[in-house]
């Protein structure tokens, strides 16, 4: 990827910052944690923000 995409990547969502580990790791973890154990299907779009059309 060039230096210049790597430098944007991120800035078009509206946290204004790529996704970090540290914040789509809960996302997964919840699920097989005892405070899910009443869900039985969810879908988390982790988007910055950004609207899924």
């Amino acid at each position: 990827m060039p230096e210049e995409k790597v430098r944007q990547f991120g800035s078009q969502v509206p946290m204004k910052r790529p996704g970090q580990p540290v914040d789509l790791s809960p996302i997964n973890v919840m699920p097989a944690s005892e405070e899910a154990s009443y869900v039985s299907g969810a879908t988390v779009a982790a988007t910055g923000g950004k609207p899924m059309i």
